[in-house]
């Protein structure tokens, strides 16, 4: 079959949209969609189970209702609809208030910057948004606490954690709230948390008279929550269009909610990921987006993808240890950091090509006569396209007319069903994270070894074995926090021949 004939039988296009897929790349047979036609089915049924309300989460006994947040009328009872509605309204309406300066910093003046403390999904989908889709002049824009400088008494800044109890984003908070009592500044008056009801930080903020408190819910995962007060909220502050943004995923949720799967982009997408990996991930995920306001989009599908689907057990309690590993960046510069290993090295990946077709807002500057950058970008991505094919390394395309807040809506809501759809097809829970757990357990540990260890310290000197010994912990453990407080001021390292010889004293 000519590429040609294979491209026609392998593209899928929304018009209504301007979005479509090419798969052609890829190396599988139709007769996937046979072979794999009773587990297409299962996941049909379990995302329509999941949409209506259905326990989807059952190691946690919850639902998984991030479907509703772009179309409330999705929610299973009127009271859910109202309180995701009323969230959106809250939000947008706080946003506008900023904006209009009815809300002020303490000192009177208008918010200019706001400053977002949050880790994982309650991170990165507000960077992503902040990257992609804020106006070329945004009301408000990202800083770090570095950068804000002097304008930290016009900086608002959002504290972003369901539990309240995860360290990182406490411990950022903490850092913040010091950086406004040095300058002086009263931080609960520029302090709002997104959290959950009765949870650490909604109790803090309470306590310290907070400025507003919008709520994360417990059917909503964090690399799930971009659409929710997690990224509304920021993302309405920079200016964007967040209804637009909703919008686009819905429209691709209703594209990919009923189609057969040889014509439902999240369907082919999660078998062509089954394909390439033999339904055990045994192939990467590369992702390459030719477009800069996309640089984040790897980096974001990375939690989604990975933290969803890397699972140890599935559903049956079989050992499996599934998941697609991903990475990437933006095409094309950056994809010279590593397309000469993608086409000539181990052929353990599979790429993910996203093309922008609509190269720029303003007019097109020629660099070669009748040639513009666009053109070179068109002719990098087909080019890079076709080398990594003609040396038998799989792809999948996919195109949008251009980058907004609507068709980022859109890709956000393809690659959150794709991922729900491939999670049935293996039989794993994509909405629970015990790994991600079982590390915070093991940091806690850590650092409550770490208070025991500053307790042992003497004077006279002590050596990693030693303190191992006498607190009946690992002497590898017992050398690294003894290191740690030596390399940040809470003791003295006398070096030795070799780990075992060094010896710590009381700074």
């Amino acid at each position: 079959m000519s590429h040609w004939d294979r491209f026609q039988k392998s593209f899928v296009r929304y018009p209504s949209l301007g979005f479509s897929i090419d798969i052609s790349r890829m190396g599988h047979d139709d007769a996937i969609f046979t072979s794999m036609a009773d587990k297409v089915e299962r996941a049909f049924k379990d995302m329509r189970e999941l949409e209506a309300g259905g326990i989807a989460n059952p190691d946690e006994n919850r639902m998984v209702g991030h479907y509703w947040l772009r179309d409330s009328k999705l929610a299973p009872d009127a009271a859910l609809k109202k309180e995701i509605d009323d969230t959106l309204d809250a939000t947008l309406k706080f946003a506008a208030n900023v904006h209009a300066g009815v809300l002020k910093a303490a000192n009177g003046q208008k918010f200019t910057r706001v400053l977002v403390v949050g880790i994982g999904g309650s991170a990165l989908g507000p960077q992503l948004v902040a990257q992609a889709i804020t106006p070329a002049n945004p009301p408000m824009a990202d800083r770090v606490l570095a950068e804000i400088g002097a304008e930290l008494a016009t900086t608002l800044t959002l504290v972003i954690s369901k539990s309240g109890g995860t360290k990182e984003t406490r411990n950022g908070m903490l850092e913040a709230e010091a950086a406004y009592q040095k300058a002086g500044i009263d931080f609960a008056k520029h302090a709002v948390a997104v959290t959950g009801a009765g949870s650490e930080l909604e109790k803090h903020a309470i306590a310290q008279g907070w400025m507003i408190r919008f709520p994360m819910w417990d059917w909503v995962g964090g690399r799930t929550s971009v659409m929710s007060a997690v990224g509304t909220l920021a993302a309405a502050l920079q200016g964007v269009d967040v209804r637009q943004f909703l919008a686009g995923a819905a429209a691709m949720d209703v594209e990919t909610r009923h189609r057969p799967a040889s014509a439902n982009a999240a369907m082919l997408l999660a078998l062509m990921w089954h394909h390439a990996g033999g339904g055990q991930g045994l192939k990467d995920m590369v992702v390459l987006p030719y477009k800069d306001r996309l640089v984040l989009f790897s980096k974001y599908l990375q939690q989604l993808v990975m933290e969803s689907l890397g699972k140890e057990h599935d559903l049956d309690g079989a050992v499996v240890n599934q998941g697609i590993a991903v990475y990437g960046n933006k095409g094309s510069t950056d994809q010279h950091a590593y397309v000469q290993q993608l086409r000539d090295g181990v052929n353990n990946f599979f790429a993910t090509f996203i093309e922008v077709r609509k190269a720029r807002d303003s007019a097109a500057l020629e660099v070669d006569p009748g040639f513009t950058s666009g053109d070179y970008l068109q002719g990098f991505l087909r080019g890079t396209r076709k080398a990594l094919a003609d040396k038998g390394r799989e792809s999948v395309t996919l195109s949008i007319e251009e980058v907004s807040a609507y068709t980022l809506g859109m890709l956000v809501g393809l690659f959150e069903r794709a991922v729900g759809f491939y999670a049935s097809l293996v039989n794993v829970n994509a909405y629970h994270q015990p790994g991600v757990e079982a590390g915070k357990k093991a940091a806690t540990d850590f650092l409550k070894q770490l208070a025991q260890v500053r307790g042992v310290l003497s004077g006279n000197g002590v050596s990693a074995e030693e303190v191992a010994a006498q607190l009946g912990i690992d002497a590898e453990d017992a050398f690294h926090m003894l290191t740690h407080m030596a390399a940040n001021g809470g003791a003295k390292l006398a070096l030795g021949a070799n780990p075992a010889e060094d010896r710590f004293t009381v700074s």
